[in-house]
């Protein structure tokens, strides 16, 4: 049975899509077999993604992991109660067919709340969440006072997590694992991302989620976009070339990955 793992935040920007990619080639190259779902209908950037990969890869003559990629789309139905039922139909037959023939299924959600991507939350094993160190993006997990951490109310993100976590455990009897990555983070220290820390950390405790390291802003993200690359394809091509901002990134991914303390993954000389 597919362990599965979505990738959302109902904020744009955060990196969301460039975290999916490289958890799911990475578990290919550890050697697991990883089905990928887009569910943002509208700008698809995880397919565009793998789409890039897939001409480089012809473009190349090279030979590159690809996961068993899927794309749903939004019901073209006028109901809203009828469009649901069409799409909650869709995604629940399409995890019944590939979850028994896959390790892991990750799944990337939009930037926005749809009913589709509520349904994959309440879905998923785990939910890893990247945020910038922003009180934007904190605001999305909680309403707190920057000069009284106590005052907490949970944001909207949050409470759509919470209600999805319950669906889970009264449907599967399971619980659900959250996961806050923290992207894009200051290297430098100020009061700013010392009161960020302290926010976040007071959210952990009273919404269960945990907290992960993610990856520092680099140019090089962007680069790999086009060619549809990860930093995983270092050495095997010669856009994307070793040298010390891809060693220091590769080490970021390997944090990152043992943070998420996923079933039967151990990293090894291989990542």
């Amino acid at each position: 049975m597919a362990h599965i793992i979505v990738s959302g935040n109902e904020k744009g920007g955060s990196g969301k899509t460039t975290s999916a990619i490289h958890l799911i080639i990475s578990l290919l190259k550890l050697g697991f077999k990883v089905a990928s779902v887009d569910l943002d209908y509208r700008q698809q950037s995880l397919t565009t993604y793998i789409n890039n990969r897939k001409k480089f890869i012809t473009s190349e003559g090279i030979s590159l992991t690809l996961p068993e990629h899927y794309v749903l789309e939004k019901s073209k139905e006028q109901n809203l109660q009828q469009a649901e039922l069409e799409e909650g139909t869709n995604f629940s037959e399409l995890i019944s067919k590939i979850q028994n023939q896959n390790d892991f299924i990750i799944i990337d959600t939009p930037g926005s709340d749809t009913f589709l991507s509520r349904l994959a939350h309440s879905y998923s094993d785990a939910v890893m969440t990247p945020i910038n160190d922003s009180f934007i993006d904190v605001d999305l997990l909680g309403k707190i006072e920057v000069n009284d951490l106590e005052k907490i109310k949970p944001g909207i993100y949050s409470a759509m997590v919470w209600e999805q976590k319950l669906k889970k455990a009264a449907r599967e009897n399971k619980q659900m694992d959250w996961i806050i990555m923290r992207n894009r983070g200051s290297s430098t220290d100020n009061i700013n991302k010392r009161n960020i820390e302290k926010a976040i950390d007071k959210l952990s405790k009273k919404f269960g989620f945990r907290i992960v390291p993610g990856f520092s802003e680099r140019v090089i993200f962007r680069e790999l976009f086009l060619h549809g690359l990860t930093l995983n394809d270092a050495g095997s091509t010669n856009k994307v070339r070793f040298n010390t901002s891809i060693v220091a990134a590769r080490h970021e991914l390997r944090a990152f990955i043992k943070a998420l303390g996923l079933p039967n993954v151990n990293l090894d000389s291989k990542l």
